[in-house]
């Protein structure tokens, strides 16, 4: 298989317990599969505990890896975009720093997206690790956007996702952007596609992110992402 160089990018807050596991399964999955043309972007969101210690050390030894920091606690969204501004190449692969998502999927989407006209190739957790709230709650917000945005995607929160550069960077930018890309990217009239990925328990930490302060945020978006589209279809007539 061919490999398109790629940049991946990882958001980090307070994850010193499973930076180095997540790293050194990167460093496995790509070994064994001969991938060389990649670089590693940790973006640390204002971590308080040691991530930004080991995060450090890792860059300091391995020049494949960029390290940068936000000033304050931006968020996901935030994190993300910053790394991807930071890139340097134009195929984007994005995975959560938590170590629920296994590195060893990066390449089943590669293969797709070297393979394919798709755009945007994003995972879908088979099974779901997660405690049985946020696993409800989950599925609720998906069926909701999913009806409005008809993005034809029942996961959209799966951090594994590889995309176009160039296109992402010409979204309007809204925080919560990275669960919406599915319908960005569709709605924008680019092809996208979606792959069942492993799920895991997560070993170290707690999730950082609310699930009500997020079911919210994300009605809101919604919205957003439909002006969004409907804008763009006027555009184009």
């Amino acid at each position: 298989m061919k490999i398109t160089s790629f940049s991946l990018i990882i958001p980090i807050h307070n994850e010193e317990d499973n930076i180095l596991n997540l790293y050194n399964e990167i460093n496995k999955s790509f070994q064994d599969n001969q991938v060389k043309l990649y670089e590693i972007i940790f973006v640390d969101d204002c971590s308080t505990d040691n991530s930004n210690k080991i995060l450090k050390t890792l860059s300091d030894k391995d020049a494949k890896i960029k390290l940068v920091r936000n000033n304050s606690n931006y968020g996901q969204s935030y994190s993300i975009t910053k790394g991807i501004k930071n890139s340097s190449n134009n195929t984007i692969v994005t995975i959560d720093g938590d170590g629920q998502n296994n590195p060893f999927d990066i390449l089943k989407l590669l293969k797709y997206y070297n393979d394919t006209q798709f755009k945007l190739i994003g995972g879908l957790r088979n099974k779901r690790r997660d405690p049985l709230i946020k696993i409800i709650s989950s599925k609720l917000a998906n069926k909701i956007r999913s009806f409005i945005l008809k993005d034809n995607c029942t996961d959209t929160g799966c951090g594994l996702k590889i995309f176009d550069k160039e296109i992402f960077m010409s979204f309007e930018y809204f925080n919560g952007i990275h669960r919406f890309l599915p319908a960005l990217f569709l709605g924008y009239g680019h092809k996208t596609f979606f792959i069942e990925v492993d799920h895991r328990e997560r070993k170290h930490g707690v999730s950082k992110y609310g699930t009500l302060k997020r079911l919210f945020s994300g009605i809101l978006n919604i919205a957003r992402v439909k002006r969004m589209l409907s804008e763009n279809k006027k555009y184009k007539n």
